[in-house]
């Protein structure tokens, strides 16, 4: 993965009542004003804007049940409207049920995502030389965008970047500046 975008501390109090609400209260129209912060984000010079493709971390069917709806899904069909770029739904997919995330360890996190997701190579190939973006509402440990980035790559995706809206802090951060998005990189 080139890197992980994000708009915000998780821990901030705004910012996680918004990630909340969005999760598990059923506010999805606020996931419009959550990407529409997202889609302001800098990318770079990763992909021009004719070359990028938003693709949501799936939800596992009986989680999508539960809510009625996937809210990385919300997130990335609002950043694609303002990008006019693609957000497909069904090039990624979960391939089984896993626990909630939210009370694991890092480790636990890891094998709990470990080959949980799966894409089409063919799809991916017919794609040809874009950037997928990963979208999900926020990023703890990396564990679930680093496990679908996997996936995408074994099916042959070149460059994959990941914005989310909030970001966990790490005790191995800088200290945080008022006003900077923050940027995880990983290897």
């Amino acid at each position: 993965m080139a890197y992980v975008r994000s708009c915000c501390w998780a821990d901030n109090t705004v910012a996680r009542d918004l990630l909340h609400a969005v999760k598990y209260d059923g506010w999805r129209r606020v996931a419009e004003d959550m990407a529409a912060r997202m889609a302001r984000l800098e990318v770079g010079d990763i992909a021009p804007r004719g070359a990028r493709i938003l693709v949501p971390v799936p939800l596992a069917a009986g989680r999508r049940r539960e809510r009625g709806y996937n809210q990385s899904e919300c997130l990335a069909r609002s950043i694609a409207r303002l990008w006019g770029a693609p957000a497909p739904v069904d090039l990624l997919h979960r391939t089984r049920e896993t626990p909630s995330q939210t009370r694991l360890t890092p480790e636990q996190r890891l094998h709990n995502v470990s080959n949980a997701f799966q894409v089409d190579a063919a799809q991916v190939k017919r794609l040809g030389d874009v950037a997928l973006f990963l979208v999900d509402d926020v990023i703890t440990t990396g564990a679930t965008l680093n496990a679908c980035a996997d996936a995408l790559a074994s099916a042959g995706a070149r460059t994959i970047c990941s914005i989310t809206f909030g970001r966990a802090r790490d005790p191995r951060d800088a200290a945080a500046t008022k006003g900077n998005d923050s940027t995880w990189r990983f290897g």
